[in-house]
């Protein structure tokens, strides 16, 4: 499983209130870890890496969450606390019963 997480840059070239504050709970919770790369969605930028996955998966909102999984199409999360229970729970589970 890969997890892609997608910011936003706002046109003044700050980051979006929402991203900043799911980035917080990411880093409170542990769950930076689970997350494969962050890419930047930069509205200034139509060509930025986030920018092309919002477009080609049809995402207006920020911060959100690619999920991909081999044989599987990709899920798109753009609520955190949906891709918590959803995913983030079930991997820190599989990492518990590992150790």
């Amino acid at each position: 499983m890969k997890i892609t997480l997608v910011k936003k840059i706002l046109a003044d070239g700050a980051p979006c209130a929402k991203c900043r504050d799911v980035q917080q709970k990411l880093e409170e919770h542990n769950q930076l870890r689970f997350i494969d790369r962050t890419l930047i969605a930069d509205v200034r930028d139509e060509q930025s890496a986030g920018m092309q996955i919002a477009r080609k998966y049809g995402v207006d909102r920020a911060p959100f969450f690619l999920v991909e999984q081999e044989g599987r199409e990709p899920e798109i999360y753009t609520v955190y606390f949906k891709l918590v229970k959803e995913v983030l729970a079930k991997k820190t589970a599989e990492l518990a019963q590992s150790e």
